[in-house]
């Protein structure tokens, strides 16, 4: 085992150790109303990845689910193969691996509610950066830039291209920064998919710090061109060759985490497929979003799941399960589930 390497013993272990405790008690008190209907999407999901089925799952990732540390639960789904393709906003890639670096160097603000207009100046001043009680700081995306900076020029100078995930990976390969590690290696998804080889399409690239630290350095003239970095349509080429391969093999199921970009862009990946390329390929074949998003008019993120029938998004049987509640609650609980904890 490599030092960036990590046991199931491990991920468990953050959950108080051994037993199905946190399962048993789901079972017990999730009844009714919201918590009912986590268990029901729990055991949905632990059904279908069984492989005696063969289901597949896609995970999208909203929001600020990497510095919420998600990757404690999600990391131990990828390496027990209950997780086989991410879809994430690139701020949920790079928070992780800012996490794993940087870890110790965080501010947590417990009264963050009560924060002032002068205190969050304070906080900017500091050199921090706040996402809810969470304040990471601007030394880690700085660290992490130089180390881009490298490997963007390297492949625009030579006419090569990669994804903001594979960028990452290329990083997590040099063990000049390992030492730098600041977390348990167990706890980070992105290294979790790396060893696991599982895709990550991160669209939207451009909205994040380090999307945004790309465009200055091409703008200045220190990255040669923008070409180096693979666009959201490459992307979705490349989500079709994975959906067409692994739907070959078994169901594919949905899971997600929040609304935006990261959910819509992976799920449209089937009407793509049949519609505009008049594939023969199944539609996804589970569906369950938590999200503190209402039902609405035109939203998509409150948008019930048989909306989706319409969209050949969905199969009209498939399991559907939306969970109006906080995910950084709900999402651990589920993944504890389906790994039997």
């Amino acid at each position: 085992m490599s030092e960036v390497q990590s046991t199931a013993s491990d991920q468990q272990a953050a959950y108080g150790g051994g037993g199905p405790s946190v399962s048993k008690f789901l079972e017990q008190h999730y009844r009714h109303f919201n918590a009912r209907e986590l268990l029901a999407g729990a055991k949905a999901y632990r059904d279908f990845v069984d492989p005696a089925r063969g289901g597949r799952m896609l995970v999208s990732l909203a929001g600020a689910m990497s510095t919420g540390e998600l990757g404690i639960s999600l990391a131990a789904m990828i390496r027990a193969g209950k997780v086989h393709a991410i879809s994430c906003t690139a701020a949920n890639l790079e928070e992780d691996l800012f996490n794993l670096v940087a870890h110790d160097e965080y501010k947590i603000v417990e009264d963050w509610r009560a924060l002032s207009a002068a205190d969050e100046v304070a906080l900017r001043d500091q050199g921090f950066n706040r996402v809810t009680d969470t304040c990471i700081p601007e030394t880690v995306m700085r660290h992490l830039e130089r180390r881009l900076l490298k490997l963007w020029t390297e492949a625009a100078d030579s006419g090569q291209a990669y994804t903001p995930a594979e960028y990452m990976f290329r990083l997590l390969d040099d063990t000049d920064l390992h030492q730098h590690f600041q977390a348990p290696t167990a706890n980070s998804w992105m290294l979790a998919a790396k060893e696991m080889g599982i895709p990550v399409f991160v669209p939207g690239y451009e909205d994040s710090t380090l999307g945004n630290i790309f465009a200055a350095r091409v703008y200045e003239g220190k990255v040669s061109t923008h070409n180096c970095v693979l666009s959201g349509t490459a992307q979705m080429e490349r989500l079709i060759r994975w959906y067409g391969e692994a739907s070959a093999k078994g169901p594919i199921g949905f899971y997600q985490i929040g609304g935006g970009i990261a959910g819509d862009f992976a799920i449209c990946v089937v009407p793509l497929m049949i519609q505009d390329l008049k594939m023969d390929i199944p539609l996804w074949s589970y569906f369950c979003q938590i999200s503190d998003a209402t039902t609405s008019y035109g939203g998509y993120s409150g948008a019930v799941p048989n909306e989706k029938i319409t969209w050949y998004k969905l199969e009209a049987d498939a399991p559907k399960f939306m969970i109006q509640s906080d995910a950084s609650i709900v999402a651990p609980l589920m993944f504890a589930y389906v790994l039997g904890w």
